[in-house]
């Protein structure tokens, strides 16, 4: 299996939202690279003076400046993806690029609704802003107080806030949101193909940003294919799953699964266990 890990970010932040994982998988004798969205590649407080980069950037441009990076690669890498990186991920095996891919809190792709009351209290504002997919677009406080890191402590999500959260192009929410009306949606992946890279998503079952039953219905659909496609479930993680307390076990039960690639195949069902984790293995 690939020793080459791409970590791809989601909107409102930066890839400075990765370090944590980046430290431990180079612990670990992995290369990591964690490139940024075009527009991204500066300083939060950059971006935050100017934003207008960002304005009308959409899905297709971020995927294929991440397939320039990954088709730049000496082996094709394991793909990492939180929130829209976690969509991101899943049209970049789709498109056949990547030795394996992990989504977390994944935003979903064409067919897959995110209707769900907590995804609407998140975003829903941003969708009904008009024009907004050729705007920057701005994240309230208490918005991302609601949709990121509702469990923590009220110092611990400013601190977050602070550091981590940009404005963001509206085009992906529109994209996304919108893809049923798009017959040509940037966001659409073929559930049932045979040949692509194995797929592991990954849910925090506090998660409002992204509620788990969304989570789950994409794992569903692309159990259609034969490739093996697997699913992890993390009691008490908010969308910030991957930086919050205990970012450790996600990051470990990631390694683990990486390193059972390589492995013969026909491992055990793994049913959930009430205050640890579900691992469903087709």
């Amino acid at each position: 299996m690939s020793r080459t890990i791409v970590f791809i970010h989601g909107g409102w932040v930066t890839p400075a939202c990765w370090d944590p994982f980046v430290s431990y998988f180079e612990a670990r004798g992995y290369r990591c690279l964690a490139p940024a969205w075009p527009g991204k590649d500066r300083p939060v407080e950059e971006i935050r003076a100017d934003p207008s980069p960002l304005a009308g950037l959409g899905i297709d441009a971020i995927v294929d400046h991440y397939a320039g990076v990954i088709r730049e690669l000496e082996e094709p890498p394991i793909l990492v993806g939180h929130s829209f990186g976690g969509l991101f991920v899943q049209l970049l095996i789709d498109r056949g690029l990547g030795a394996a891919g992990i989504a977390i809190d994944s935003a979903p792709p064409k067919g897959i609704f995110a209707f769900a009351p907590t995804t609407l209290l998140s975003l829903g504002r941003i969708l009904a802003i008009p024009f907004g997919w050729r705007k920057v677009v701005h994240w309230s406080y208490p918005e991302y107080r609601f949709a990121f890191v509702h469990t923590m402590a009220p110092d611990e999500q400013r601190r977050i806030w602070d550091d981590q959260i940009v404005p963001d192009s509206g085009r992906p929410f529109f994209e996304a949101g919108y893809s049923f009306l798009d017959r040509r949606s940037p966001a659409r992946v073929d559930f049932a193909k045979p040949d692509r890279a194995p797929l592991l998503f990954i849910s925090g079952e506090a998660d409002r940003a992204m509620a788990p039953s969304t989570v789950r219905r994409m794992y569903r659909a692309h159990r259609a294919s034969p490739a093996r496609t697997d699913f992890l479930s993390f009691p008490g993680r908010t969308h910030w799953i991957i930086a919050q307390e205990g970012w450790e076990e996600v990051a470990g039960s990631c390694e683990d699964w990486i390193d059972s690639l390589g492995q013969a195949s026909g491992d055990p069902l793994h049913d959930h266990v009430e205050g640890e984790f579900e691992l469903l293995v087709q």
